[in-house]
């Protein structure tokens, strides 16, 4: 990519890119036409600056990219995270470079967009500026916070510290690594109540990504075990889901809520709703009707809040966290500030707050990049596209306005679907072949525990169970 603006320029603004022959648009589109008006050298041009980039920063970026201004992408991550394939990472389906996209290769083709690796923790909406965790400033003209969302534990520090999350990619391998961890050990112990315990695998929340995780460890228990370990039956293993509210996915239609329990069932997870948990510790869960479950394995998908961000910055907060903002999405009181995603607390056409998913924030990603641009003359209306969820193999559940499908049908719209969305030709193609492979052969192929230090944070029970075994020795 040709030479830029240092991304830590003291001033309001950059200078303009020069435009670059043939280059091409993130995604492959050539680069002609009037989104890519060719810019004159030593033009000053906006600075804007997007934090984050998730679905809803990415694409503001993306459609900023060849505008006359200058677009700086800071994550603490160089990648774009594909979230709700997490899980297939997790249950040893796909591996970590087919479900994430290089920030600088998607924007390769884009000489107005450049990527900045680090975390924002202080906006100054006076001065116009934001400050890094190393100390940087960058200044802005327009600021977009597309900063995401974190898992919650609802203030519950004791299950935040035992609990297996599901929220981003270094807890997907995690998750992995225990998974498989727990079933190694389990051929190798001679006590049974440890055994049992090392099989008891239990998912906290019926969500989508709760039940899609559940759906695919009963399929890897199904087809793997028979064939490469001998040890375990499969009856021998215990999926337990437990769900809060009276039924799963509640956001889906209840006949569809219904078919997703009897098809996980039948896949022999156990399912639990109306049923909360109180605490949990290295060996157990306890739910707060008193039962407990003897399991190493707690996995949390029960709810998600905003990111921090918001608080750090003083900028006013409305519901559950999220950043306020009018019907351009705008965080008033900050001018030239603007919050989309899970981020912002924007309504839908009832007043109901938009759900914290990827959807609505591709769709205020792009509309903010138009208002910046100048060409959105409407205020932002989320369009609701659908609901999709699999539980595994050739079942799933999907909702269009009044349309409902499940079963096969399901499954096939909800595989186009997440192929249409991959960022980049080569995830589309290494994910279809998996899916294939997996759909010919019964198979998982991606079965093996990497760590590159010592095993992270305290949530697996496996490595505390390894460590007591060491010492008994």
């Amino acid at each position: 990519m040709p030479d830029g603006p240092d991304p830590n320029c003291n001033g309001p603004q950059g200078r303009a890119f020069p435009h670059r022959p043939g280059a091409r648009r993130p995604g492959g589109h050539a680069a002609t036409g009037p989104r890519y008006r060719r810019a004159v050298a030593g033009t000053v041009h906006p600075r804007v600056v997007i934090v984050g980039a998730g679905f809803g920063g990415l694409q503001c970026a993306r459609h900023l990219a060849g505008e006359p201004v200058d677009v700086l992408v800071v994550d603490r991550r160089n990648y774009h995270l594909f979230t709700p394939l997490l899980y297939q990472v997790a249950s040893c389906l796909l591996g970590p470079s087919e479900i994430t996209a290089p920030l600088r290769k998607v924007f390769r083709g884009a000489p107005n967009v450049r990527i900045r690796m680090g975390e924002v923790v202080a906006i100054d909406t006076d001065r116009r500026a934001v400050r890094l965790g190393d100390g940087d400033e960058i200044a802005y003209d327009h600021l977009v916070l597309a900063a995401g969302s974190t898992t919650d534990f609802f203030g519950n520090d004791e299950i935040a510290k035992h609990a297996l999350g599901l929220k981003d990619l270094a807890e997907a391998l995690q998750l992995r690594n225990h998974v498989l961890e727990c079933l190694e050990r389990a051929t190798a112990t001679a006590d049974a109540r440890e055994r049992e315990r090392l099989l008891t695998f239990c998912i906290v929340g019926g969500g989508p990504t709760g039940v899609e995780f559940a759906g695919a460890l009963a399929e890897l228990v199904r087809l793997v075990l028979p064939h490469e370990y001998p040890e375990i039956a499969p009856s021998d293993v215990r999926i337990v889901l437990l769900e809060g509210a009276d039924r799963l996915l509640s956001t889906f239609a209840p006949s569809l809520s219904a078919y997703a329990r009897r098809e996980l069932e039948r896949r022999g997870v156990d399912v639990h709703t109306g049923t909360l948990v109180a605490s949990a510790g290295h060996d157990r869960v306890r739910t707060r009707d008193g039962d407990e479950i003897a399991t190493a394995t707690m996995v949390w998908t029960a709810g998600v809040r905003p990111a921090p961000l918001a608080a750090a910055a003083g900028l006013p907060v409305g519901r559950s966290g999220r950043l306020r903002v009018d019907e351009r999405l705008r965080v008033p009181g900050a001018p030239g500030v603007w919050a989309i995603g899970d981020a912002a607390d924007a309504t839908d056409r009832k007043g109901d707050p938009l759900p914290m998913t990827s959807p609505p924030a591709m769709q205020a990603g792009r509309y903010v990049a138009r208002a910046i641009l100048g060409r959105a003359s409407r205020p932002f209306r989320y369009r609701d596209k659908g609901t999709l969820a699999t539980i595994g193999r050739t079942a799933a559940v999907g909702q269009v306005g009044r349309l409902r499908f499940r079963g096969f049908l399901g499954w096939v719209v909800w595989l186009v679907v997440h192929l249409y969305y991959l960022i980049g030709f080569g995830n589309r193609l290494f994910v279809m072949l998996r899916w294939s492979w997996y759909y010919l052969r019964d198979d998982r192929p991606v079965r093996v525990v990497i760590r590159a230090g010592p095993p992270r944070g305290t949530g697996s029970a496996v490595s505390t169970a390894a460590a007591a075994a060491t010492a008994r020795e």
